[in-house]
């Protein structure tokens, strides 16, 4: 396969250059939830802290619907997202669960399944 063509995988988002322009203040943005007073100021005025972060109206949209999928598609890095997931009270094997379509545990079973060690 050229190095240039694109294939698809079911439930993954490329994330290349132009998805990383398009994700930038998002990503910056949950990068920014690694510090607590972060959290606090986007916990108090969620829409303010968007607009700090100059999102495009469909990320803070998807912010607002809690849409972990739609950030992916939107430029979110998932390295980044998980920052956001944290505050949702999400974790990866939540994240990992929407990415497939499956419920938590159907997914923490095919990880156990697949020797993905421990869940």
């Amino acid at each position: 396969m050229a190095t240039n063509e694109k294939r698809e995988f079911p439930g993954t988002y490329l994330f290349n250059g132009e998805m990383a322009k398009k994700g930038y203040g998002l990503n910056k943005m949950c990068f920014s939830f690694n510090n607590q007073e972060a959290r606090d100021e986007f916990n108090a005025d969620p829409d303010a802290y968007c607009e700090k972060y100059k999102l495009t109206d469909v990320q803070k949209q998807a912010i607002k619907d809690k849409d972990i999928i739609a950030l992916l598609r939107e430029g979110g890095s998932i390295y980044y997202l998980a920052k956001f997931a944290g505050l949702l009270k999400l974790n990866m094997q939540d994240i990992g669960a929407l990415q497939t379509g499956m419920s938590v545990d159907e997914f923490k079973a095919m990880l156990e399944k697949n020797g993905r060690g421990e869940v």
